[in-house]
């Protein structure tokens, strides 16, 4: 694995060994980057089900402000602070060593809100096929007070997966299948009460 495109382009990564960890290939990370263009720039991004960083870091190298890794497994949090240190960004990253779940649910008290993402990735393991509905239900309900108007959110998943169009205030607009794999963007449509 390696850096795509950007500041620290060409450097390579390291993955967790095993099967436990399904790291995003190369090539889905550059397509999942040439989409989201310059929507990454100064941006916070999140990465949920980070394992060993690779989608947070491409984008630190193309220009976010700030990434937050979410991950649980111990030998994916090894590697991807390892990975931090290698590329000496630390300072432009959090780690929440925990559940995706737990990470999400006080964003439903919209009066606790402190943080905002531009842009959210989501890539749990394949089999996890509940954690898909489970992590978009919450991005798109309780959640939501976390994602600013024009947010997206891209869940990488098995191409044979269908997911729904739409979960709460997120609405498909964009599929790309890729072999085996597929990103589905949703946008985040905020409903404003005035």
């Amino acid at each position: 694995m390696r850096i795509i495109a950007g500041t620290y382009r060409s450097r390579v990564l390291a993955a967790p060994k095993g099967l436990a960890t399904r790291p995003t290939s190369d090539r889905l990370r550059e397509t999942l980057f040439n989409v989201l263009g310059a929507r990454v720039m100064g941006a916070a991004f999140l990465d949920l089900f980070a394992g060993s960083g690779a989608v947070g870091l491409e984008a630190l190298s193309r220009g976010a402000a700030t990434v937050t890794f979410v991950e649980r497994a111990r030998s994916a949090l090894a590697v991807l602070r390892a990975n931090l240190d290698r590329l000496g960004v630390r300072e432009r990253a959090r780690i929440h060593a925990g559940g995706v779940g737990p990470f999400l649910r006080p964003f439903a008290d919209a009066s606790q809100k402190t943080e905002a993402y531009e842009v959210v990735f989501l890539d749990p393991p394949y089999e996890a096929v509940e954690e898909y509905a489970r992590t978009l239900e919450l991005l798109g309900g309780a959640a939501s007070p976390l994602l600013p108007e024009g947010a997206v959110v891209i869940a990488e998943h098995r191409r044979k997966l269908r997911l729904e169009e739409r979960y709460g205030v997120l609405q498909r607009t964009r599929l790309l299948e890729q072999g085996d794999a597929a990103l589905s963007f949703y946008a985040a449509s905020i409903p404003s009460f005035k």
